[in-house]
């Protein structure tokens, strides 16, 4: 009694694919549409809906990160400028 029955939730529909037919792949070999890997895009219907959910839920990571990388890459320039100290000193005066 005290083990919880969990039994794996009936899909009604079918998963759709993340597709967004943009389909290059970075140098790690993720797509820059829909963020799944070779095997994940190629093996996508051969998924149980539960595998495909957690494709997903990683694909949002994988594109959370990315996006995330390229704000602080932009960012860098901007700070280290700010963070510059004077060369020689020109604020003394002689």
């Amino acid at each position: 009694m005290g083990e919880a029955n969990h039994q794996e939730q009936l899909e009604l529909f079918p998963i759709p694919s993340p597709c967004i037919g943009y389909c290059q792949t970075d140098n790690k070999g993720y797509c820059l549409g829909c963020f799944r890997s070779r095997e994940e895009r190629f093996n996508w219907l051969k998924y149980t809906p539960p595998q495909q959910r957690e494709i997903i839920r990683l694909c949002k990571q994988r594109k959370y990160r990315r996006l995330l990388a390229a704000q602080q890459k932009q960012a860098t320039p901007e700070d280290e400028a700010s963070t510059t100290l004077p060369l020689f000193g020109d604020d003394y005066e002689a």
